[in-house]
């Protein structure tokens, strides 16, 4: 059962009558051609070794095939192309322009031999059980309409024995480092988008939606009740951000 959770309530236009898929869509859409500088500055290039060390975690499993959930511009795609070398990265998101920036990547990199990227809902992943030697996911998970469902969905496309790595922001546990960092999400990051350029609505969304995901034991409970075995997560950064990780039986 997919039950939905408090957070999966948060949406990024608060006076929009349409779904929060149709919102974060839209919203993706709106800031891909800048979402890469922005990360970039924002998270002074830190999350580029987050995804490093979250791709590590598939090393010794040496994966032929991988699904890349929520994959944006394809960040984590040719990252793990480099240092994994499967013969076959799958990508998919449900916004295109985010798709068309990570496409123009993927050629400049010359990987198009090896790197598929495809509009698609990772609530409803359009290919058959037992597909994926691994699934991961980098800043993703917390935009999901229903976030069990599509853990479900990423458990039912997994090979047994398959792993699934997720990357996702948290919140810091020390005192004085979760004041920094609540003052950063809340206020600085949106601000520096405006100056950007880019849509203030969606960085306090992101903001909002990160403070709200389940964390640590709670997302661990979340993939142990949905099948996932094998599983844990480390902190990063101070407890930034997490990496979580399970198998399918």
């Amino acid at each position: 059962m997919t039950n939905p959770l408090p957070h999966d309530h948060i949406i990024p236009f608060k006076e929009s009558g349409k779904s929060k898929k149709e919102q974060v869509a839209e919203m993706f859409d709106r800031i891909a051609g800048g979402y890469d500088r922005m990360n970039r500055f924002l998270s002074a290039r830190t999350d580029v070794g987050w995804r490093k060390k979250a791709i590590r975690r598939l090393k010794k499993d040496d994966p032929k095939t991988i699904l890349d959930i929520a994959t944006g511009t394809g960040d984590m795609a040719i990252m793990a192309c480099k240092l994994l070398n499967p013969d076959k990265v799958v990508g998919i998101d449900i916004s295109d322009q985010m798709l068309e920036v990570g496409r123009k990547k993927v050629d400049k990199e010359g990987l198009a031999a090896k790197i598929q990227l495809h509009s698609g809902d990772s609530e409803t992943i359009n290919f058959a059980e037992n597909t994926f030697d691994a699934v991961m996911a980098a800043f993703g998970v917390r935009n999901f309409e229903n976030l069990e469902k599509g853990l479900s969905e990423m458990l039912r496309v997994l090979k047994p024995g398959g792993q699934l790595v997720i990357l996702e922001f948290s919140k810091p546990r020390q005192t004085a480092v979760r004041g920094l960092y609540n003052l950063y999400m809340k206020i600085v990051a949106p601000e520096v988008a405006r100056l950007f350029k880019q849509n203030k609505e969606a960085y306090l969304y992101l903001c909002e939606s990160a403070n709200a995901f389940p964390e640590r034991q709670q997302f661990i409970d979340i993939l142990n009740k949905l099948g996932y075995r094998e599983t844990g997560y480390k902190s990063l950064s101070l407890g930034i951000c997490c990496i979580y990780t399970g198998r399918k039986p």
